[in-house]
């Protein structure tokens, strides 16, 4: 009898333990299950957290490289390209073509030849239609952009001209001719022919073919400039053969070392009213 209630005891007893072991190993693994989805928990809020944080540097970086695009590409240099792409880089252009040099000619000058391709005054459709819709604050930019330049220039055309012709072509430039009242070229355009500033443009470095066509537009009158048009006056008197002969001699002629166009002195005056020497 009492064996057997002592093997009910113990029997009793290790129930309890194996109940109470049970119950810890479900607390055990209740708390580590707790504890993985704790941490998993965890790891995705960080994982969040630094990709919200990424995102937050790429969006940034990109807004950083939109608007230096932007600034780049609002820039002059940029605004320019349509000008560079007839007119070579940096408005050099080149010798044998048909487009002249516009870098480095005085910002008057400049300017005034942007309005009055606007204004009608000088025809080419391709030059009217870009500056069509521009006001004289930006074609002021323009002008003064080109008019800072001074890249270097192509070397001269080589003539095809005879002797007499040349010869010819540089006394009308140098003297002109007293008896058709034909004041000389550097009368007006300076001794060296690089211009005087801030009006008066350089001849030199310009292509024979530009300079024959700028000529006759004139003596045809389909090129104008502000009254009195004191180029068209010259170039009514000017033939065919003067034309040829100034503009290869002009062509033919090397750059001095010094490009830049002078500065009109206080006493600086022309040999004939010329309307264009003003704003």
């Amino acid at each position: 009898m009492m064996e057997q209630k002592l093997f009910a005891v113990a029997g009793l007893a290790a129930e309890s333990g194996t109940k109470r072991m049970t119950r810890a190993k479900v607390v055990a693994t209740t708390f580590i299950l707790k504890l993985r989805h704790a941490i998993s928990f965890g790891l995705i809020f960080l994982a969040g957290f630094s990709h919200q944080a990424h995102a937050q540097v790429v969006e940034k970086s990109v807004q950083t490289i939109n608007a230096q695009a932007v600034t780049k590409l609002d820039s002059l240099q940029q605004r320019v390209k349509a000008c560079v792409a007839c007119h070579g880089q940096e408005g050099r252009a080149t010798s044998d073509g048909f487009y002249p040099r516009i870098a480095g000619k005085p910002a008057g000058y400049l300017l005034n030849q942007l309005r009055h391709f606007r204004d009608g005054k000088r025809v080419y459709p391709l030059m009217t239609y870009m500056v069509s819709h521009m006001n004289d604050v930006y074609l002021q930019e323009i002008a003064d952009y080109f008019a800072s330049l001074n890249p270097p220039y192509a070397a001269p055309q080589t003539s095809q001209a005879t002797p007499i012709e040349m010869e010819r072509g540089r006394y009308l430039v140098k003297v002109g001719d007293a008896e058709r009242k034909l004041p000389a070229c550097i009368a007006c355009h300076g001794d060296k022919m690089t211009g005087v500033a801030p009006f008066i443009p350089g001849l030199l470095g310009l292509p024979r073919d530009y300079l024959v066509a700028q000529l006759g537009a004139w003596k045809t009158g389909s090129r104008h400039a502000a009254a009195p048009d004191c180029m068209q006056t010259v170039a009514k008197q000017l033939d065919a053969s003067d034309i040829a002969a100034v503009s290869a001699w002009l062509a033919a002629q090397t750059m001095p070392v010094d490009t830049k166009a002078i500065t009109a002195s206080k006493d600086f005056s022309l040999p004939i009213a010329c309307g264009s020497m003003k704003p």
